[in-house]
C-alpha cells in the first residue's frame, strides 16, 4: 500500500517498536495528528460505520446505535482537547482517545484492511477513515456537539496548558492543596490537560525541580518558573511535530523531531546536556522518571 492509497496517523507498525515499551501520545503528538488528519477528512460524509471490536465504543454503549447516529453526517472539523481528538460532525461530536497504540488511516475502500483495524468510517466518496489499535486500549464516545464538553471524558479535564486559563495562580492553588509529588500533580489531567511522562519530566528538568518533591513545598518563584517551562516545552514540542521515542508518526509517516531536543527523558546513563552528570531513572507516581541529580533540587 503506497502513501497515496493510505495516509496513516498515530502509532507506527508494531514491528517497528523500539525497545523499552510504549509511550502514549501526549498533547504535541495529538495536536500534530489533528493538524495532519483534518484536511484528509473535512467535508466528507459518513455513509456507513463498521465496528469490529465493540469494546472501544463507550457511548452510546450499543455499537449499532453508535454507528446509526453518525451515518449521514458530514465531518465539519477536528479539534483537540488534552490528549483527545474531537471530530465535529453536523450534529454530533466523536471523542477519540488513542491511548498507547491507536492510529487513524485514510484509505480507499478498495484497499484491504490492515490487521488490528477495529472501526471503519466509510465516506460517500469511496474513501474510509480507519482506526487501528494493536492493544485495543483506545476509546470512542459520541455525544451531541453542545453536550460533548460537559460529558465524560472531556468534562473531567483541566485547562489547556497554552490557554490563559492555565496560570501560575491556578497551578499554585492545586499544588498547595495536595500531598502528592509535583510529578503526580502534573500528570493529573484534571490539573492541566495533555501532559504525560515525557513532557512532565522535561518541564521539571528545565525548571530545576526534582520530580519527587512534594508539590506543596514549591515556592511561588518555583511555581512561576515551572509554569513558564511547561508552557515553553509544550509549545516547542508542538512546533517540532512532537516526539518520536517509540512508535509515533504523523499523517505522512514522518517522525516528530522534538526527541532530538529532550534533556532527560529516555536518556538515563547519558551525560546531562547542561552539567555532564549522568541522567538517572527512578519511579515516581508509578511512572519511570528521568532527572538530573545535580541540576534539579
Amino acid at each position: 500500500m503506497n502513501r497515496r492509497q493510505c495516509e496513516s496517523v498515530g502509532g507506527n507498525d508494531a514491528g517497528k517498536r523500539r525497545k523499552g515499551g510504549i509511550a502514549m501520545p501526549e498533547l504535541p503528538e495529538v495536536e500534530t495528528i489533528r493538524r495532519t488528519l483534518l484536511p484528509l477528512i473535512v467535508g466528507k460524509t459518513i455513509e456507513d460505520v463498521r465496528i469490529f471490536w465493540p469494546n472501544i465504543i463507550r457511548h452510546p454503549r450499543d455499537p449499532e446505535e453508535f454507528a446509526a447516529r453518525m451515518i449521514g453526517q458530514t465531518v465539519r472539523g477536528l479539534e483537540r482537547r488534552g490528549k483527545f481528538l474531537k471530530f465535529l460532525l453536523d450534529r454530533d461530536a466523536l471523542i477519540s482517545h488513542l491511548r498507547m497504540e491507536g492510529r487513524y488511516a485514510v484509505a480507499s475502500a478498495l484497499e484491504p484492511l490492515e490487521p488490528h483495524t477495529h472501526v471503519v468510517f466509510c465516506f460517500t466518496d469511496g474513501s474510509e477513515l480507519r482506526y487501528r489499535d494493536v492493544r485495543k486500549f483506545g476509546t470512542m464516545h459520541v455525544y451531541a456537539k453542545e453536550e460533548a464538553d460537559r460529558r465524560p471524558p472531556l468534562a473531567e479535564l483541566g485547562p489547556e496548558p497554552l490557554s490563559p486559563a492555565f496560570s501560575p495562580a491556578v497551578l499554585a492553588e492545586r499544588a498547595v492543596k495536595t500531598k502528592r509529588s509535583v510529578k503526580a500533580l502534573l500528570l493529573d489531567q484534571t490539573v492541566v490537560a495533555g501532559f504525560g511522562n515525557i513532557y512532565v519530566d522535561e518541564s521539571l528538568f528545565r525548571a530545576g525541580i526534582l520530580p519527587g518533591r512534594p508539590a506543596a513545598s514549591l515556592s511561588s518563584k518555583e511555581i512561576e518558573r515551572l509554569h513558564e517551562e511547561m508552557v515553553a516545552t509544550i509549545g516547542e514540542a508542538v512546533m517540532k511535530g512532537g516526539s518520536t521515542v517509540r512508535t509515533y508518526v504523523n499523517t505522512q509517516g514522518e517522525a516528530g523531531t522534538f526527541q532530538h531536543h529532550l534533556y532527560v527523558y529516555g536518556r538515563q546513563g547519558n551525560p546531562c546536556k547542561r552539567c555532564g552528570t549522568p541522567i538517572e531513572k527512578t519511579v515516581v507516581a508509578g511512572r519511570g522518571t528521568h532527572y538530573c541529580p545535580r541540576c534539579q533540587r
